[in-house]
């Protein structure tokens, strides 16, 4: 649950002070990013860009287990002072504390958050529901729980940093958090139904992304929150269900996240609470 009223959360003072003595992250063209969700696909992707085209700026890459993520050490090993890897599993919120713990001490700060979890399917646990028959509780429940839950609760654990980010940031007056989302997730776009525990989980990111870019700009805090299509990408989350796509339509990764990293450049104030697509059109709710 977010939050409401006007209670400092009491990270903040801690994260002041540590801040104070990491303001070289943040010299121009530098910053803070960090991309939850990092260990393969559209996360591991961003990751790669993020550290290829900026020469400056630290990058912190999340998984449930680092030591599992070949590529993302890979990654590491070229580039050593400028990437960090944290183990973070959206479904423990005492491990997004303990990230933010880490991220606190070593930076003090964010300027970019990118939720980019999630899931679609697993075998013999989770499948789209093509029929309302086939929808099971555990179903839509684990669906929301990493779809939904994780990413909001990572939010509201980085809150603090995100603050000191937007205040500090050399190159925007404010933080960016940048959802993952999925044009099905639209109500006003559904014309197909089906897929009933992801769509619905989506759906709810959507709402609750919603939610917090109001309370932000309630509170005056320098973070715009929006959400991101990515279109339908060529990854181990798409695999199963790319026969129906449209030729042109199956993007690669690297399309994919260079279409959406401008998307995140180009965002200004006004944009917050808007859901993009990756070619930079609104999606409607």
């Amino acid at each position: 649950m977010m939050r409401v009223g006007t209670m400092v959360p009491p990270l903040v003072g801690s994260i002041r002070r540590a801040a104070f003595f990491c303001r070289s992250a943040m010299e121009p063209g530098g910053g803070v990013a960090m991309v939850q969700g990092a260990s393969r696909g559209i996360g591991l992707e961003f990751v790669r860009q993020l550290l290829e085209k900026k020469e400056k700026g630290q990058v912190i890459a999340t998984c449930r287990d680092p030591s599992r993520a070949s590529f993302l050490q890979e990654l590491k090993g070229k580039y050593t002072e400028r990437l960090d890897i944290l183990p973070l599993d959206v479904t423990d919120e005492s491990s997004i504390k303990a990230s933010t713990k880490s991220i606190n001490e070593r930076y003090g700060s964010l300027n970019l958050l990118i939720n980019a979890s999630g899931v679609l399917s697993i075998p013999g646990v989770l499948q789209p529901e093509t029929t309302l028959n086939k929808v099971e509780k555990s179903s839509l429940m684990f669906a929301y729980e990493v779809n939904a839950a994780g990413p909001t609760l990572v939010i509201k654990h980085m809150w603090p940093l995100l603050k000191l980010g937007g205040q500090t940031a050399s190159e925007r007056k404010f933080s960016i958090v940048a959802n993952l989302s999925a044009r099905v997730s639209s109500i006003g776009d559904n014309g197909l139904g089906g897929w009933h525990s992801y769509r619905s989980s989506k759906t709810a990111l959507n709402q609750l992304t919603k939610n917090i870019s109001l309370e932000f700009a309630r509170r005056k805090d320098p973070i715009v929150c929006i959400l991101l299509h990515p279109g339908t990408v060529d990854t181990d989350l798409s695999k199963p269900f790319q026969r129906g796509v449209p030729e042109g339509k199956l993007f690669t990764p690297e399309f994919s996240v260079g279409k959406l990293l401008a998307v995140i450049e180009g965002t200004e104030a006004s944009d917050n609470g808007k859901f993009f697509a990756w070619d930079g059109q609104q999606i409607p709710w």
